[in-house]
């Protein structure tokens, strides 16, 4: 997540010539690109910039208002988050019928462990309306009855509350590239498996039937490819031998929670960033449990370690 500078990003119709009149705009109002990325995907056209506004020639609202003017020319949605924009974040959490990532989530926020506000709860089943309720939280149900999303509500809804961060605490759908190109390195899910072990559906179960010993959990940014965003936590437990999927999830379910816990707060904390499709976390990161805690390195074993037989051999020359 870039604080310090303005972020601008571009979604529409793929077209020619729709990045050189976007920069050509930001050129002449003395604005400074310091980070540039597009995509396509299924025929959606996806440009993210992070820009410099600090010496350019207009005020925040004049360029909002011509970015949003040369959108509406060229038929694109252009959203702009200058960086006071992002002191009090606000987040959306989308659901389907698992609950223990939602109470989670709801907990730190009541106690003032988040960082920021749930301001609204999307759900594509009603089971979790509750929940919010309880929390004093509005709740929408934008799945048909069959759990079928309205993504075109889902993201009037996204816009009304203005969301900063989605979090997906086990919403049990796909997220198309019309929803996640407007929120690159905005959307945090968790998924029930080590990945890149075990992506799609069903990890649990794909693990117990590969025989795996040891499972986990990760906290990933979302992309348009399933399961493949950058990891940002991730946490590990034993299967016995014994295990039938209702155990792993037993075992699983709690670490679902903290890990997808862990990698909001690093989010919204501004202390992890993407580059290249990796994660990094910057120098606070010591704070936060990444994976497996620091316990396990006591239980590690040191040596032997490759390289040993040359060290005994030159002091033998010696």
């Amino acid at each position: 997540m870039t604080t310090d500078l303005t972020e601008i990003t571009v979604i529409g119709d793929d077209d020619t010539g729709l990045i050189a009149q976007v920069t050509s705009l930001l050129f002449e109002r003395g604005i400074n690109i310091e980070d540039l990325d597009q995509a396509v995907r299924d025929g959606v056209f996806r440009m993210y910039l992070a820009v410099d506004t600090a010496e350019m020639v207009c005020t925040e609202g004049k360029l909002r208002a011509d970015l949003h003017d040369l959108g509406d020319d060229l038929g694109l949605d252009v959203q702009v988050r200058f960086p006071a924009d992002r002191d009090h974040q606000q987040i959306a959490v989308l659901v389907t019928k698992e609950s223990h990532c939602l109470e989670a989530l709801f907990e730190a926020w009541t106690n003032d462990d988040l960082g920021a506000d749930i301001g609204v709860v999307i759900g594509n089943h009603d089971d979790l309306q509750p929940l919010a309720e309880h929390y004093d939280v509005p709740f929408h149900d934008v799945g048909d009855e069959n759990g079928l999303p309205d993504e075109d509500e889902l993201l009037d809804l996204l816009g009304e509350y203005e969301v900063d961060l989605i979090v997906l605490a086990r919403y049990m759908r796909i997220l198309s590239p019309n929803v996640v190109f407007r929120y690159e390195d905005r959307i945090i899910n968790v998924h029930p498996s080590l990945l890149p072990a075990f992506p799609g559906a069903e990890a649990y179960r794909q693990a117990l039937e590969e025989g795996v010993r040891v499972a986990g959990v990760t906290a990933h940014y979302v992309t348009t490819d399933l399961d493949q965003g950058p990891i940002i936590t991730q946490r590990a437990f034993d299967v016995p031998d014994d295990a039938d999927l209702a155990e792993m999830k037993r075992r699983g379910q709690p670490l679902e929670a903290t890990a997808l816990l862990e990698a909001v707060r690093l989010h919204l904390n501004g202390d992890v960033s993407v580059h290249r499709g990796r994660t990094t976390v910057r120098e606070n990161g010591t704070k936060y449990q990444l994976g497996l805690p620091d316990e396990v390195d006591e239980m590690t074993p040191d040596r032997p370690v490759d390289g040993i037989g040359d060290v005994v051999a030159r002091a033998d020359d010696d």
